[in-house]
């Protein structure tokens, strides 16, 4: 599997927060073989936590899944910019690299408003923005028109 296809399971997951009316982001980490460890999407609404973004979720199944909590060799893919929460946490699980699709100018906290994998903390992982960002920005672009129209 390529970039792309990882990113086309996080659009999907994506979709399925859509479904449930939370804000469209789905994310899937990938340990070093390319197997999917972990999967998520928001769910803010649903448990009405502000811890409940998609990276979180996926982060935590990762973990689960290899019962450790340093995630190093693992990749991070992600249809929207991590915000600071979910950068700080990928931060603190060792991720070795995060491809995201779009931009988020409002709290994109990897460049977009601050880059944090740039500052001096323990753990740097790599990243790449833009993967099938014309996609992801049309998911969250649709959605909030809609909700825009309601």
């Amino acid at each position: 599997m390529n970039h792309e296809d990882y990113m086309k399971q996080a659009i999907q997951l994506a979709r399925q927060a859509v479904d449930q009316g939370e804000v469209p982001v789905g994310c899937v980490i990938v340990d070093g073989e390319g197997a999917v460890i972990g999967k998520g999407y928001n769910r803010r609404e649903q448990n009405r936590s502000a811890l409940a973004h998609a990276e979180i979720e996926a982060i935590s199944e990762a973990c689960a899944a290899l019962k450790d909590w340093r995630l190093t060799g693992c990749s991070l893919y992600v249809t929207l910019e991590p915000c600071p929460m979910c950068a700080g946490a990928i931060i603190n699980a060792r991720l070795s690299k995060v491809f995201y699709g779009a931009k988020e100018p409002v709290s994109g906290a990897c460049g977009s408003v601050i880059n944090l994998f740039m500052e001096p903390f323990g753990h740097s992982p790599q990243l790449v923005g833009g993967i099938l960002e014309a996609e992801c920005a049309a998911l969250m672009s649709e959605f909030f028109k809609k909700l825009r129209d309601k």
